[in-house]
């Protein structure tokens, strides 16, 4: 905990930092980089600022990011849901129904269910298929979400799972494991696919000269959807330090969005937190349901490798994507320091490999600086709340 804060105070994480967004349209947000503390940590260049051209709001829902319930996270633990790598399916109901019930104060999972979702919604499911088959939003999850979805009455035709690439959601074979009626959408079918996007919502920076420097909102969310939850994996990433509410959301969304990061370097701090921003996603994104059944520790997002996955068997409930993401860095920063792996904010020269065989091998090797300060950077932005001690974080304990 001190070491993060460390960290945080020298990337010069405060307000006057940031030029804030004050209309909708245009702006420009700068973050400063990391100067050197120690002989061994290197200087991390500074983000370019970023500009955002989003779709004009009469008024922005009470219901979107950070939601009815800000700091608040509910975590519900069971040890029977996953064992020998399969997730009990009614365990997963249970502890979902507890986790939406706490988090509410409703006493039906119908009930808590309801105070986000209305019948005549179109309701996206953002799932996380990347890491298939190994590791990804599991189909015993997504199917209870959308029974819950259905009891408040919508019909299946009028919801949309949905992910970037259709080719990863293949892997996970979410056409077949979901109930019939259900919209399976992969958004684009290659890298520069742009023909599911919308021309007039995107977020504009050049980090590394690339020929294409926008990025454009899915068509889906900007005017498919009236309602997404989110359903992200607890993992960490090699670029981003964890992949959790925020970057699920945020790169699942959003096109071309893996320049933001290119070796050793990455700008996924603030980026990640800029797009969560953009309306109308902000505001559509009313609830997150994290997906711990297995946790990656290192790794991530794509790795199969057995030994970086735990079988944590726990679910992460809340509207607030950046407290979510703060527990599930502590989570992940727990499990490292117990397999005697460096922490994710490591900035030392000698842990940057090249070697992606070697990166998917030892984890004490990473590909990138990583950047969880975009968690915070996201908080300042107003998405969540980001301190640890502010942060209402409820377990619960089933079996």
């Amino acid at each position: 905990m001190k070491r993060r804060k460390e960290v945080r105070e020298k990337m010069g994480m405060d307000r006057r930092t940031f030029v804030m967004r004050t209309c909708i349209g245009s702006a420009g947000i700068f973050l400063g980089g990391m100067p050197a503390a120690a002989s061994n940590e290197v200087v991390l260049p500074q983000a370019p600022p970023i500009d955002v051209h989003e779709a004009p709001l009469g008024k922005k829902s009470p219901l979107g990011m950070p939601g009815l319930f800000p700091g608040r996270v509910v975590e519900v633990g069971d040890g029977r849901a996953i064992v020998a790598n399969r997730v009990s399916q009614p365990i997963v109901r249970e502890m979902l129904g507890r986790g939406l019930k706490e988090l509410t104060g409703e006493n039906s999972a119908r009930a808590a269910f309801a105070k986000f979702i209305a019948p005549t919604d179109v309701v996206g499911i953002k799932i996380n298929p990347s890491g298939a088959p190994a590791c990804c939003s599991s189909p015993e999850l997504v199917r209870e979400i959308i029974d819950g979805v259905r009891a408040v009455g919508v019909p299946a035709r009028n919801i949309v799972v949905y992910d970037r690439f259709g080719t990863e959601m293949d892997i996970g074979s979410y056409q077949t494991l979901l109930p019939p009626g259900v919209r399976v959408i992969g958004v684009q079918d290659g890298l520069l696919d742009a023909s599911g996007y919308d021309a007039n919502v995107y977020c504009q920076v050049n980090f590394f000269g690339e020929w294409e420097t926008r990025s454009y909102m899915a068509s889906v969310v900007a005017n498919g959807v009236d309602k997404i939850i989110n359903v992200p994996t607890l993992k960490d990433h090699s670029a981003a330090g964890v992949t959790g509410c925020l970057k699920n959301v945020a790169y699942g969304t959003f096109n071309n969005v893996a320049r933001s990061h290119r070796p050793p370097y990455s700008f996924t701090n603030p980026l990640i937190g800029v797009m969560c921003s953009v309306e109308p996603l902000r505001s559509k994104v009313v609830l997150n349901i994290m997906d711990g059944m297995r946790m990656v520790w290192h790794g991530g997002p794509l790795t199969q490798n057995q030994d970086f996955i735990y079988p944590a068997g726990v679910l992460l409930v809340s509207t607030d994507p950046v407290a979510m993401d703060t527990i599930e860095l502590e989570m992940i920063e727990k499990k490292r320091r117990e397999e005697g792996a460096p922490s994710v904010w490591e900035r030392d020269a000698k842990s940057i490999t090249s070697d992606g065989r070697e990166f998917y091998q030892d984890a004490s090797k990473n590909l990138y600086y990583r950047q969880p300060g975009h968690i915070e950077a996201a908080g300042k932005l107003g998405l969540g709340v980001f301190e640890l001690e502010k942060i209402d974080h409820r377990k619960l304990q089933i079996g």
